[in-house]
């Protein structure tokens, strides 16, 4: 797949080296287009013989998958910008609407979620997709916390853009949980929400813990 990943943060480089290490040509975008190219420089030194390279915004039109790796402000004015070149297109939201003051709420009303409103506000056909929200950077690089592969919890109302989603999961090495439909993105950023929060804790695990479905 031709993946357009918008941001060049550390979970930019997390999802980026997931979807290079599943074979996937990766592009990348950022507000600084020196940092774009630093990271690309870095991912392909990371995976040796990698498609990866900066993009410009027009590129986007020949994604696949495009991976709002981005916070949640930052994401919602992505989709009204890119308008209706995202439209048709399976759309990754990866934001988590946190208080990032107090780590103790959502940003967003008790009966939405981020991921909703950026449907919402997305052009008509655009199939966004909530999935790496309950991940952290380190641990997608290494693709396991404790010699076990992460979970990714997809949410989405368009089936095919599920699928298109739990494949670039599982090339790179992750297990997909696919929860449903894009409702319940509300219980999935309230769940990283206390995910998170127990990083700030003295006894937290320095970002590197993962939230796991475990069954006999």
């Amino acid at each position: 797949m031709r993946v357009f990943i918008v941001g060049t943060g550390n979970m930019a480089g997390g999802i980026a080296t997931r979807a290079l290490a599943g074979g996937h040509t990766v592009r990348l975008i950022g507000t600084d287009p020196v940092k774009a190219a630093t990271l690309a420089d870095a991912l392909g030194e990371r995976t040796p013989g990698a498609d990866v390279a900066p993009a410009v915004p027009d590129a986007v039109g020949s994604a696949d998958v495009v991976v709002l790796a981005v916070p949640f402000d930052a994401a919602r004015q992505v989709v009204t910008e890119y308008g209706d070149q995202l439209a048709g297109k399976t759309v990754v939201d990866i934001s988590n609407p946190v208080d990032f003051s107090t780590f103790d709420s959502l940003t967003v009303p008790a009966d939405s979620s981020g991921a909703q409103q950026l449907a919402e506000a997305a052009a008509p056909g655009t199939h966004v997709v909530k999935a790496f929200n309950t991940t952290f950077a380190g641990s997608l690089v290494a693709g396991e916390v404790g010699g076990l592969p992460l979970d990714v919890f997809i949410a989405g109302d368009n089936a095919a853009a599920r699928d298109q989603v739990a494949e670039l999961v599982t090339s790179g090495g992750l297990n997909p949980v696919v929860v449903g439909g894009l409702r319940h993105a509300r219980e999935l950023e309230g769940i990283q929400l206390l995910h998170m929060a127990l990083q700030t804790r003295p006894e937290g695990h320095g970002w590197m813990s993962a939230i796991k479905i475990v069954a006999p």
